[in-house]
């Protein structure tokens, strides 16, 4: 069931946010799939156990694959106004604290909604997002890992000089096209604003990337993180990366490292009052697009775009 507006809730739909984290260890990523534990559908089931309704169609700012966390992920969900104000029952709670206590009364400790508000007006879980912000972790420790941090860290077995990486992610800052770091989609630019990609070590010794951008196409911070790695541990020189965007085509140099180290922490979203613009902006690029792929013409993308894919949402 969906709204008449798709950016708000009307006639008898109330549009909600939900503020998500969950380890992906044992998820076959984000997106709903047949037969398989995902954390869409999880969610989903649980939705509806809850409002006991249908389960309801949760749309997300970021489609995460099989093994990547998350810690600030964000979606929506468009679910009948009078079951929402029944959650509570005969209890003195809000609606927003009696479903957050029965979700985590029904949800595997692997899941967590964390947070639950009535969306404002426009706002729209994926095309209303600017920014998405994920982290990769690695341990170049020689013993491996600490087994605490082990679904959540990738061991790489040589040393890394984060001065070298870092001056090795200068050269991919900006808007470029990403298709040398992407595995490519049918209809979906590979254009995208790389704003933050930043290496730091934390005081237990594993190397922490922050990286930031509008959008993220399929693989591209995963292979971005690959190639760092080899810079890092002085296997390619420090323009090897700059080099490897410029050519365009994927490089079999590029490991796409494992899922397991990465975790999305954050999605950004302008002033409520430019919600419903930053939606119309999103959706009429990526219409714009997907009808220039169809009649076989180059699109040059933009920064509103949003893709369609696992991860670029995810990566």
């Amino acid at each position: 069931m969906q709204p008449a507006d798709p950016t708000r809730g009307v006639g008898g739909l109330l549009r909600l946010r939900l503020d998500v984290g969950y380890d992906g260890t044992a998820f076959s990523g984000w997106a709903a799939q047949p037969g398989q534990r995902t954390v869409q559908g999880v969610l989903e089931e649980a939705l509806g156990r809850v409002l006991r309704v249908e389960p309801p169609r949760l749309t997300v700012a970021g489609r995460t694959d099989a093994g990547v966390h998350a810690r600030g992920q964000v979606c929506h969900v468009d679910v009948d106004a009078s079951a929402w104000r029944s959650v509570p029952g005969r209890s003195a709670r809000s609606p927003e604290s009696a479903l957050l206590r029965r979700l985590a009364g029904v949800l595997d400790p692997d899941v967590r909604v964390h947070a639950v508000r009535v969306a404002p007006d426009g706002f729209d879980a994926r095309f209303s997002a600017v920014w998405r912000r994920y982290r990769y972790r690695v341990s170049d420790a020689v013993y491996r890992p600490d087994p605490l941090v082990r679904a959540s860290v990738l061991w790489h077995d040589r040393p890394l000089d984060l001065d070298a990486m870092n001056a090795a992610a200068a050269g991919l800052l900006g808007e470029h096209d990403f298709a040398a770091f992407c595995r490519p989609r049918e209809g979906a630019t590979t254009v995208r604003e790389l704003r933050t990609l930043h290496w730091e070590r934390g005081t237990d010794g594993i190397a922490v990337a922050t990286v930031e951008a509008d959008a993220f196409c399929h693989n591209q911070v995963r292979a971005m993180v690959g190639a760092m790695l080899v810079v890092g541990d002085g296997r390619r020189p420090v323009d090897w990366p700059a080099r490897v965007l410029a050519a365009g085509v994927r490089d079999s140099g590029v490991t796409v490292v494992g899922a397991h180290g990465l975790t999305l922490e954050a999605v950004g979203y302008p002033p409520d009052d430019e919600l419903a613009e930053r939606a119309r902006t999103a959706r009429n690029v990526r219409s714009i697009h997907r009808s220039s792929a169809a009649a076989g013409h180059d699109h040059p993308g933009g920064v509103g775009e949003i893709p369609d894919g696992k991860d670029g949402q995810s990566t």
